[in-house]
């Protein structure tokens, strides 16, 4: 059994208000869930999407006030949001010179066009023409004009020191495939190998730099806490049942409300989750009011009143 492609990314920051802004303001993307972090519940967890709220289109911010992270091997290191079209691309490059965000010339990386920026915390990010691959759902009261707006997810970049373990773990345990492998640039010459899931292409792959001369990075804002994979709601029972069967020290099912969770460490320390595509975010709103309020899991409710005091407005 295959997994389908990236279901989400979730992040650090140490700035709600400002990460808010640049996320729907300048970008251009939904906030569609305002809720707080189940396992520290003082800390926003924001998902921002597309127009619908898809399942592959989530960027996701966890609030908590720490130092900017330390960047270093073992660690994510770049998010792809997938754009259509060089004309996109162009107008993304004069969009963040306008709003003075620093952003590199749009360039070809193994094979596809893109644009490598950071927002304001130094979260990694780029825009990677998809050449229009698969459905697009655009945000109504988006900034951003239809034809431009970020579809989802696009390639997600690691950092490795050792490709060997981390490959034996996608391939053998994850179910990935080997892909092609290219050379990178960006910031220095380095060999990348790209895994591959289900129908592929960049909605579905995962890239792994091998810089076993970087030390180990310190977590902080700025940097990726675990990157999401996607399955369907009924796929969900034969991941929980492999990882047993490998004998990994995983977290055992785990009920997100929104979506069922799995989470594993790959060798070298990289937090993976396995996530499913239901129930979905408009569980406990409409879709049409989607983050527009605190949203509360049913067993988190009964603390709204302590949990809104504890968090600043947005």
């Amino acid at each position: 059994m295959q997994l389908h492609g990236i279901h989400h990314l979730t992040a650090v920051s140490a700035d709600a208000r400002g990460n808010h802004d640049f996320y729907t303001r300048v970008l251009g993307m939904r906030l569609v869930k305002k809720t707080v972090n189940q396992d520290d519940t003082s800390a926003y967890h924001l998902f921002y999407a597309d127009g619908e709220a898809s399942p592959g289109t989530d960027l996701t911010f966890f609030d908590w006030p720490v130092e900017r992270e330390r960047r270093g091997t073992h660690s994510i290191t770049r998010t792809a949001l997938r754009v259509n079209g060089e004309a996109a691309l162009r107008f993304w490059a004069e969009r963040l010179a306008a709003e003075g965000v620093s952003a590199e010339p749009v360039r070809e990386i193994d094979g596809r066009l893109q644009l490598l920026f950071e927002d304001p915390e130094g979260q990694r990010l780029a825009l990677v023409d998809d050449g229009g691959a698969g459905e697009a759902h655009p945000w109504a009261r988006s900034p951003v004009p239809a034809a431009q707006q970020v579809r989802g997810l696009g390639p997600i970049t690691m950092s490795v020191p050792d490709l060997r373990r981390s490959d034996a773990f996608v391939t053998e345990v994850m179910a990935m495939r080997r892909g092609r492998s290219y050379r990178s640039d960006e910031p220095r010459p380095v060999d990348v190998q790209v895994y591959e899931m289900g129908e592929g292409g960049p909605a579905a792959e995962l890239h792994m730099r091998v810089e076993p001369h970087l030390a180990a990075h310190q977590p902080g804002a700025g940097s990726v806490h675990h990157v999401a994979f996607r399955v369907r709601d009924e796929e969900y029972g034969y991941w929980v049942d492999r990882f047993n069967q490998f004998r990994l020290r995983s977290s055992g099912p785990v009920d997100r409300y929104y979506f069922r969770s799995l989470y594993v460490r790959e060798p070298n320390g990289i937090l993976y989750e396995i996530a499913t595509d239901g129930p979905g975010f408009d569980a406990d709103e409409p879709k049409d009011q989607l983050g527009e309020r605190l949203a509360l899991p049913p067993f988190l409710e009964p603390r709204r009143e302590a949990i809104e005091r504890g968090l600043k407005p947005l």
